[in-house]
């Protein structure tokens, strides 16, 4: 399985021709270091939540374009979507078949942040190999320790270095990818990558610096 980081938490998995696409929001594309008519090719647009930096519409209706990808979120996303005329599947906690991914729902909470609403979020874990946790380090994820590959936000609002590297350590991956820093000019990325990864490997985990867009590993 072949995944890539399109800027902050946009990630795009490949496996026996399909592809799967996780969270192309604003922050992926308001740069324009993509373009989202680059990822017009998936067949199936997965969203932890509604937050902007994870969903933006307009890139979605260029994503989408003429093709037919099968959209899924929760309640609340699938309401929005479905408000702007996106056909969407709602998920709940579940099992979902698509294709070669197989994708586990798992309802969790969004880290605190200073907003009257917190939204819901939703994890997903593909081929019990990868979990994709969104903004959340809920304890219903310890479920999942020792799961071979985790996207760990590494910087938010919510967010501390020593947070994200305990949450790391608790979830034991052999892979991290880091996520959810597309706000950061590249200068400061590599300054906070190489703090980052020696603690990774000394807890033997292999730090991935998916710093450009399209970066990527096969797992």
């Amino acid at each position: 399985m072949r995944i890539e980081k399109f800027v902050h938490s946009c990630l795009r998995l490949t496996l026996q021709g399909k592809r799967l696409l996780f969270d192309p929001g604003k922050f992926s594309f308001v740069d324009r270091r993509v373009d989202p008519r680059d990822l017009s090719d998936v067949d199936f647009i997965l969203f932890t939540h509604g937050h902007p930096d994870h969903l933006d519409c307009e890139a979605l209706r260029t994503i989408v374009g003429d093709g037919e990808p099968r959209i899924f979120g929760g309640n609340k996303v699938a309401a929005t979507l479905r408000s702007q005329g996106f056909t969407v599947s709602e998920v709940r906690e579940e099992g979902l078949d698509l294709g070669p991914f197989a994708v586990r729902a798992l309802p969790v909470r969004h880290e605190p942040i200073l907003a009257e609403e917190i939204p819901a979020v939703l994890a997903f874990v593909v081929n019990d190999r990868l979990l994709n946790p969104g903004d959340s380090f809920d304890e219903r994820l310890r479920q999942f320790a020792g799961i071979e590959a985790l996207a760990l936000p590494v910087m938010a609002p919510f967010l501390t270095e020593i947070g994200a590297h305990e949450f790391a350590r608790s979830m034991r991956p052999s892979h991290v990818l880091p996520v959810h820093d597309g706000y950061a000019r590249d200068w400061f990325l590599t300054q906070r990558y190489d703090t980052y990864e020696p603690y990774f490997e000394k807890a033997g985990m292999t730090f991935h610096r998916l710093q450009q867009p399209g970066d990527g590993f096969d797992l």
